[in-house]
């Protein structure tokens, strides 16, 4: 799995930070998603993809 984002467009909603958090975290001056793992472990695939799913900016790509 490959995880990327597009820091430009996130709104930092931060809800991708509470699906996988062990993935995403969030800049604490404003909020924008930060990619601690881009290629993270098969254990991690459903949280990714909830993540995807509530991402209401859709900033999210994940390459399985």
């Amino acid at each position: 799995m490959q995880v990327t984002i597009d820091e430009a467009r996130c709104c930092g909603a931060g809800q991708c930070v509470l699906a996988a958090p062990e993935v995403f975290d969030q800049r604490a001056e404003d909020g924008v998603v930060v990619l601690l793992d881009a290629t993270p472990p098969d254990g991690e695939s459903a949280a990714v993809h909830e993540a995807v799913s509530l991402c209401p900016a859709a900033v999210i790509a994940v390459e399985d």
